[in-house]
């Protein structure tokens, strides 16, 4: 994910702080990374690509935001990237094998976690995942 973060030359800015999760820490991180390569490759050609990763506390849970300013998904498709295969545009265009929303999502939910987005086309888009706060101490 460095690679495509210098080639796009994307802008990506992390709000501390981040707080602690229960989650599997090698699967959070690909599923992090996923959203964040989707966040940059997803973006109008000549547009620097900008990524904002924030944290949201709701109490038992975080809410981790990944926002884009990229071309955003129409809200009949909203659902369907979800799923296995369900490409949006030609390989040409955005290079993919179509898995990597549904693996995000299983693996999310494995994790007891939930993920969800909220866009619109031309206006970017705002992936979210939620799990459980880690109440461990440190």
């Amino acid at each position: 994910s460095d690679s495509v973060v210098r080639e796009r030359q994307a802008r990506v800015k992390i709000e501390r702080p981040m707080p602690r999760v229960l989650a599997h820490p090698n699967t959070l991180v690909r599923v992090v990374q996923n959203l964040l390569t989707n966040a940059i490759k997803f973006v109008e050609q000549g547009r620097v690509p900008e990524v904002i990763l924030r944290a949201e506390d709701k109490g038992n849970t975080i809410r981790l935001w990944i926002i884009d300013n990229g071309i955003g998904i129409a809200p009949e498709y909203q659902e369907r990237i979800f799923e296995v295969f369900q490409r949006l545009h030609g390989s040409e265009e955005y290079p993919g094998n179509g898995l990597g929303l549904a693996i995000v999502k299983r693996a999310v939910e494995r994790m007891n976690g939930q993920l969800g987005l909220i866009s619109e086309v031309g206006e970017g888009s705002r992936f979210w995942i939620e799990l459980p706060t880690d109440t461990t101490e440190l």
